[in-house]
């Protein structure tokens, strides 16, 4: 569940650049938005392997 908790803050603290780049125009926010999609790439991988280690040790 922690990975989940991670994305859920993430999404939260990247909401004002979001919001900065695409009503705003800020180039600087669209870099940290950027660098953000990434982090949850990443973050949503971690998840995926996370549940199919459960799921896997669960049907065991």
């Amino acid at each position: 569940m922690s990975s989940f908790e991670k994305i859920k803050e993430l999404v939260a603290a990247t909401e004002s650049d979001a919001t900065a780049f695409y009503a705003k125009g800020n180039k600087a926010a669209g870099t940290r938005l950027r660098k953000a999609y990434q982090e949850l790439k990443n973050l949503a991988q971690a998840g995926r392997n996370e549940v199919t280690e459960l799921k896997n040790k669960e049907s065991k």
